[in-house]
């Protein structure tokens, strides 16, 4: 796998920010996350290519984000298969305008026919025989975002977070915040001993990996909640609600803000 950088969405470098790789089997190669851009993308598949001479079959898509999908187009052949959450194809077929709008320069010489969508979709769970090596897909309900997949290594006992876990860069909330911590407790039973989070260390025990980030949330929500109840209105709960807690991880400013608010949002009327 290859670390993505803790730097913000303004660094030229922020298409290289989500943890990346890629699973060897005998028969074939599976791809994990592509980064953010075309380039990136393309410098994975290089890697691959210099490890490997098994075949690329698929590309997994963890969810809609730039920084995990922007780099798909150098995989695409018609021996590969790109595949993700029943939701995926949908999200990233209305996030098209707003990544060719956005991120022009991760999008190559082609940019229109960057954004690559699964064709193989994940409804519930699907097994990929690599060859002496099985993933394990699973399709969670709305919680980092509305389409977030998880795969498992069966062989090695090591489980892909994707963006459910984020490791000291701060958590960005998307979908649900309610809904996040319940798949957490799911997730919590898969058997794995070490965890790939989506942004982090390359690896991380499992499931102590998941302490900070269910701390962060459990505040997230609790104080939220405690703000609603006691009248404060949303531009006070945006610059009040667990800032201590957001204080611990990196790029706090970035999304701590955004978070309150779409914490509010969902807890406004419960």
């Amino acid at each position: 796998m290859h670390t993505g950088k803790h730097v913000p969405f303004d660094s030229p470098d922020s298409d290289d920010i989500a943890n990346i790789g890629f699973v060897i089997g005998s028969d074939c190669v599976a791809v994990i996350d592509t980064g953010g851009s075309v380039d990136i993308g393309r410098a994975l598949k290089q890697t691959i290519e210099s490890m490997t001479g098994t075949p690329i079959c698929y590309v997994i898509n963890t969810h809609v984000h730039y920084d995990h999908v922007l780099g798909n187009l150098p995989f695409k052949d018609a021996g590969v298969e790109f595949i993700g959450h029943h939701k995926l194809a949908d999200a990233m077929a209305g996030s098209r305008p707003f990544f060719l709008e956005e991120f022009p320069q991760y999008l190559g010489d082609r940019p229109e026919q960057a954004v690559i969508e699964p064709g193989n979709l994940v409804t519930d769970s699907m097994k990929l025989d690599l060859g002496d090596r099985t993933l394990e897909l699973t399709a969670w309900r709305s919680a980092h975002t509305n389409n977030d997949l998880t795969i498992y290594d069966e062989k090695t006992r090591t489980l892909w977070s994707g963006d459910l876990l984020f490791m000291e860069r701060i958590p960005a909330l998307d979908a649900s915040l309610k809904g996040w911590l319940a798949v957490m407790d799911e997730l919590e039973k898969i058997p794995a001993e070490r965890v790939v989070p989506g942004h982090g260390p390359a690896s991380a025990d499992w499931p102590e990996a998941l302490s900070a980030e269910r701390r962060y949330l459990t505040t997230l929500l609790e104080k939220t909640r405690a703000a609603i109840q006691s009248g404060a209105f949303l531009d006070e709960a945006m610059d009040t609600v667990a800032t201590e807690e957001a204080g611990k991880w990196q790029l706090s400013d970035q999304h701590h803000r955004r978070n309150v608010s779409r914490a509010y949002s969902e807890l406004e009327w419960e």
